[in-house]
């Protein structure tokens, strides 16, 4: 069964459709969703989501783009959140995103660095957003010792030697649509490179829809396309990599244990 690690079911996408989805995704092969806040509504929403389905888990954590609303006030919401909610099981999206600069960079950095401490102090992975911001983000989880927290790179965009580096640090590196298309050589080259025993699959639904749903609202029952392609790249059946994925998903959020 396919562990989908980061949707957004809380998105307007799925305001029509929410309901009838989430509650179909276990007969269709996918086992479980972490459903991942990156503002302070979408984390009520994933918590109140994780509730209500057995096989959906939520992440708290405010993203770059919106650490304007981020205060005292609600960085202790989160914490709270963070240790009340048994299904609570990562403090994510957070980190950097130059590519819209909403936010100043250097209010970027401090609300990721306080926010990694939060992940420290609750005791949960994180769940690391880098767009544009590769080596800023990179040098900022080393500066923080963040591999002693554990996460995910979610939808990596680096190269082959960050992403080496990110494993030896204890990183897992979330893989998603984009390997479907033709023109990602560089994720393709991390695929193929790195352990698959640190691969884990996500859709970052409705986004990045896999080939052939490319551009077209994504969602976690898409996963078996990014598999198959996994499946080729790495040369093991797509039964062994959904298993092997879905294993490292439960280390990953610490389900396991």
């Amino acid at each position: 069964m396919i562990f989908d690690t980061h949707a957004h079911y809380d998105d307007d996408a799925f305001d029509e459709d929410r309901e009838a989805l989430l509650a179909s995704l276990p007969q269709n092969g996918v086992e479980a969703v972490t459903n991942v806040g990156a503002s302070l509504k979408g984390c009520r929403k994933s918590v109140e989501m994780a509730r209500r389905y057995p096989h959906v888990y939520a992440a708290v954590g405010v993203h770059p783009d919106h650490v304007n609303e981020l205060s005292e006030e609600r960085l202790e919401w989160l914490e709270q959140t963070a240790r009340e909610e048994k299904k609570v099981v990562a403090i994510g999206e957070i980190g950097l995103d130059y590519y819209w600069d909403i936010s100043a960079h250097e209010v970027q950095k401090e609300w990721f660095r306080r926010q990694l401490k939060l992940a420290e102090k609750v005791g949960l992975p994180v769940i690391i957003h880098s767009r544009e911001a590769a080596q800023d983000t990179f040098d900022l989880l080393k500066e923080e010792k963040a591999g002693d927290i554990g996460g995910v790179i979610h939808c990596y965009s680096g190269s082959v030697e960050m992403a080496r580096e990110y494993v030896k640090m204890g990183f897992f590196i979330g893989i998603g649509g984009v390997l479907t298309f033709k023109n990602a050589k560089v994720i393709k080259a991390v695929a193929a490179d790195i352990p698959l025993e640190r691969i884990v699959l996500e859709t970052d639904c409705p986004y990045l829809a896999p080939v052939p749903y490319r551009g077209k609202r994504n969602c976690s029952l898409y996963l078996p396309h990014v598999v198959e392609t996994l499946s080729e790249i790495r040369g093991v059946s797509p039964e062994e990599v959904i298993r092997i994925t879905c294993e490292n998903a439960k280390r990953l959020y610490r389900l396991s244990e």
